[in-house]
């Protein structure tokens, strides 16, 4: 299976040991509306915390960004680390909500500002051809830990809410020791020209790209109803008078899948046109999510997220290596800070957006919309393939 991943260079192959060791300590957020339950929290302050976890995603990656253009790409994930780290012991230790809402504001945004920069550091570190296999790497440990750490949340939790907090700032502290030992920063130019590609240090040079400002909300849309598999699925489910065991075995077979089939996925797909395969895997995403307003049994969820999670498998890596492309080398991490801020405003919609369909206009209106939009931003997402096409040609020509 690794064959797939085969060659590229130590500096990715570090990256995805310590994603993995990082996301088996992905606890807390998972079981945080149960701690504040446990804590006599109650729903109207439970969202003010939630609310402050959803913004810091927001805000991180923008920061990050920036900042691994500006300061380099292993102190930004250092201080990223180390901060969210820092912001465990602070949410654990939080005496009333105000103090919990700030130090979950905190750690999101620290936690999503390592992302940017990681990204960046891989496009630096791997040639165009191969950053779709690295990046499908990347998530491929993510989904890896993720899975584990399903099963070690509800041990810990069973134990004492503290031991979750413990494991996830230790496995955080473990990876920011990889970084420090184990990564090296990459030769770049410091800066760019006053006018050329990628001048300045804020992202002008993203807003002014019109190739990104047009595929970044494609994407964006593709994440959004890709997210509603976290936010409407568990309430479908609940809906159905299923118990939440049946959400848990559901979220078991989609990380079996991914698990199993993403490098062999990876290695028979990676030869192929980018933007159509990202065309069809959002098409199935799109198909997958429609069809849990079909289900009304436990057979029939077990297919939907069957086609969703091969949807996912499909599109691993890509939309994250087009970015790369597309990102001129002084301006890598801005290029991924605004992905990675798009994908948090994916989330965060369908937090929002998705619950406020479910609820207001009824289940069926939030999976047309699902559907219709997958399949719409398919499409359109088709229609840029020659424009990339001409700027990656161009690029390599110049």
């Amino acid at each position: 299976m690794l064959s797939t991943f085969r060659g590229l260079p130590p500096t990715v192959w570090t990256v995805f040991a310590g994603t993995i060791v990082n996301r088996l300590g992905y606890l807390v957020t998972p079981f945080l509306v149960f701690l504040l339950a446990d804590r006599g929290v109650t729903g109207t302050e439970t969202s003010y915390v939630l609310g402050a976890l959803g913004a810091g995603n927001l805000l991180g990656p923008a920061l990050g960004g920036v900042l691994a253009d500006r300061i380099g790409r292993r102190p930004t994930m250092l201080i990223g680390l180390i901060g969210a780290a820092a912001a465990q012991g602070a949410l654990f230790l939080a005496p009333g909500v105000a103090t919990m809402a700030a130090s979950a504001l905190l750690l999101s945004a620290a936690a999503a500002t390592v992302g940017p920069a990681a990204y960046a550091l891989m496009a630096d570190s791997v040639d165009p051809e191969r950053r779709q296999r690295a990046y499908a790497l990347f998530g491929w440990g993510i989904n890896i830990g993720t899975a584990v750490a399903g099963v070690l949340g509800g041990f810990l939790a069973a134990h004492g809410y503290w031991l979750l907090f413990a494991v996830d700032a230790g496995t955080m502290l473990i990876y920011a020791a990889v970084v420090a030992t184990r990564l090296r920063e990459p030769r770049r130019a410091p800066s760019a020209p006053a006018s050329g590609e990628g001048a300045g240090l804020g992202y002008g040079v993203v807003l002014r790209d019109r190739l990104m400002l047009a595929l970044l909300p494609l994407f964006g849309v593709q994440l959004f109803v890709y997210s509603l598999t976290e936010v409407a699925l568990p309430l479908a489910v609940h809906d159905s008078g299923l118990s939440p065991a049946v959400y848990g075995a559901m979220a078991a077979v989609n990380a079996v899948l991914v698990v199993a089939l993403q490098p062999l996925v990876t290695g028979a797909l990676a030869k192929l046109p980018q933007l159509p395969v990202q065309a069809a895997g959002g098409a199935l995403i799109a198909v997958g999510v429609a069809l849990t307003g079909l289900a009304d049994s436990v057979a029939g969820y077990a297919a939907s997220v069957v086609v969703w999670s091969l949807g996912e498998v499909v599109v691993a890596g890509i939309a994250a290596s087009v970015v790369a492309n597309l990102a001129p080398a002084t301006a890598r991490g801005r290029y991924q800070g605004a992905f990675s801020w798009t994908w948090g405003l994916a989330r965060f919609a369908a937090l929002t957006v998705g619950v406020t369909l479910y609820a207001g206009l009824g289940p069926a209106a939030l999976w047309w919309t699902a559907l219709t939009a997958g399949l719409l931003s398919a499409a359109l997402t088709l229609t840029l393939r020659p424009r990339v096409a001409a700027r990656m040609e161009h690029d390599l020509a110049a």
